[in-house]
């Protein structure tokens, strides 16, 4: 498959993450007594070339898409239910709406491939690129053509949101089976059997993971997605969400915009940019720690440590819309903080 033009990503400032830590050392407290709050705070600096990084303009892109898959029973929801989640996100009703909310968040959901259509609003980027993926125990998810259609698009819309003043994105998504195809991604990319990376989803009993986890043995039998191309990968067995949510990555990094990802299906979405530009991976945080039993395996191989861990599993970008607060936190401690002469005090 030929190779994906990705936007040219550059190299962290090193120079301001130097004065980052040279602050942090002269704060009034031990050395490194605020923990990660102090790593974040020079990570952030690094990434956005700004000593006191601005993230009070943020949002959340909530990607959705259907997945043929679904139609093998993998989901303890029906199918309809992605454009039900769709219009309560559009609503404002949903987990993420309430955490957005208290976040100072907007909320911008992304129709990249979903079997209905909605009616156009603000809050809607309305840009199908096909209804649904394919049932990927049969056939690719999709073309090679639409995977890359999903990662321009991406990056297309972390250029928009760049050029509206956002400087803080985070990335969720919906479609009912789409943790089928994160775990068929996440297993191919990592090297991990199926059975040590597919979960329970939506809450499937036994019988059903266990079905699940040879319809993603299946899926990758039949698929035989190259390992060492993130673009072979999501047009074998990805989703349409999962690759606009890779491109938004590509994007963001290109801009110096910090990305968090949310649970296992966005960190899937990660494997991917990675693969694709590995210094993608310089501009992401990990949200939270999910439950699914591939999520800790995805951010290892990312080298991504997760901000919290709260036992969470519902996506939408829950995860990480949550810990945009920790976020703030640890650039108002570098901010707002006395250093030792500021406040007379003494280090000895």
């Amino acid at each position: 498959m030929k190779s994906f033009p990705v936007p040219m990503i550059p190299e962290l400032n090193q120079t301001v993450a130097s004065a980052a830590v040279a602050r942090q050392d002269r704060l009034t407290k031990p050395p490194g007594a605020l923990g990660r709050l102090e790593e974040l705070s020079i990570k952030l600096a690094a990434m956005t070339s700004e000593l006191v990084p601005d993230l009070s303009r943020r949002a959340v892109l909530v990607c959705a898409g259907d997945h043929g898959v679904a139609a093998q029973g993998v989901s303890a929801y029906p199918q309809e239910v992605t454009a039900q989640m769709v219009l309560n996100f559009l609503a404002g009703g949903a987990a993420i709406n309430v955490l957005a909310r208290q976040m100072n968040a907007e909320v911008l959901v992304v129709d990249a491939g979903c079997m209905a259509d909605f009616a156009e609003q603000p809050q809607l980027i309305a840009c199908k690129i096909a209804r649904g993926t394919k049932d990927i125990t049969q056939e690719p998810a999709m073309t090679s053509q639409d995977a890359e259609a999903a990662l321009t698009l991406g990056i297309e819309i972390a250029h928009q949101q760049h050029q509206r003043g956002i400087r803080l994105l985070a990335v969720g998504e919906m479609g009912i089976a789409n943790t089928t195809s994160a775990s068929a991604i996440t297993a191919v990319l990592t090297g991990y059997p199926p059975r040590e990376v597919t979960g329970r989803g939506t809450g499937v009993d036994d019988a059903r993971l266990q079905h699940k986890i040879a319809i993603v043995e299946k899926a990758i039998r039949i698929n035989r997605p190259d390992r060492n191309d993130g673009l072979d990968v999501l047009s074998r067995v990805g989703g349409l969400e999962i690759g606009v949510m890779a491109g938004v990555i590509l994007g963001a990094a290109s801009q110096r915009i910090p990305v968090v990802i949310d649970g296992f299906i966005s960190t899937a979405a990660a494997l991917i940019a990675s693969t694709l530009s590995p210094k993608a991976v310089h501009y992401l945080l990990a949200g939270h720690r999910s439950v699914e039993p591939g999520h800790q395996k995805a951010l290892a191989k990312l080298g991504l440590q997760p901000i919290l861990d709260l036992d969470m599993r519902l996506g939408e970008g829950t995860g990480a819309v949550l810990a945009f607060g920790i976020l703030d936190a640890a650039v108002k401690i570098l901010a707002e903080m006395a250093t030792f002469e500021e406040a007379g005090v003494s280090e000895e």
